[in-house]
């Protein structure tokens, strides 16, 4: 019961961005290898990681998942790259939402505090803007983005594409919102 508790609750750690809909659908995860460990409370998916759950993805080659004593949860997905993907719910003024998507070598869920970080050739796409960078930081409960570059010297530049407020015709044509 604990594992399964554990698994389930990988996915709360998106919910500033999740259609509210995805939150009542069931959780499936799809892995060559599990470990599981009750006592220390830690879940790890090997190989081919695939986690989905209505209209969220995560794809990673290692996926490593650690409940406290408090029942949150923290996940790291790793991979060349490890991705998510997620659709959002439509803003004021929107007809539906746009879809959330991102990548890095290494992506670390908060639960408890509902940030998300990406590690190393990092990129996330909301609608048609995009900001990439070796480091991404999300808080979900503000919608506040920090993009960083590199360290030392790889230090590199922190890239965004964003893009125009649509025009009234431009915005009923499909493809970005």
């Amino acid at each position: 019961m604990t594992r399964l508790c554990l698994i389930a609750a990988l996915l709360l750690a998106l919910p500033a961005w999740a259609e509210k809909a995805d939150r009542d659908k069931p959780l499936q995860v799809e892995a060559n290898k599990m470990t599981a460990d009750d006592v220390r409370r830690l879940n790890v998916f090997e190989g081919n990681v695939v986690v989905t759950k209505g209209t969220m993805s995560l794809r990673a080659e290692r996926l490593v998942v650690r409940q406290d004593a408090e029942g949150f949860q923290f996940a790291t997905a790793t991979g060349k790259p490890a991705r998510f993907r997620q659709r959002q719910d439509a803003k004021p003024g929107e007809k539906e939402g746009s879809w959330l998507d991102g990548e890095a070598l290494r992506i670390e869920l908060d639960d408890r505090n509902q940030k998300i970080e990406l590690f190393d050739k990092a990129r996330v796409n909301r609608g048609c803007d995009e900001v990439s960078g070796d480091y991404i930081f999300v808080d979900q409960r503000s919608e506040f983005y920090q993009v960083s570059s590199g360290k030392g010297a790889e230090k590199g530049r922190v890239k965004a594409i964003i893009q125009p407020k649509p025009s009234p015709e431009l915005a009923a044509k499909p493809g970005c919102k």
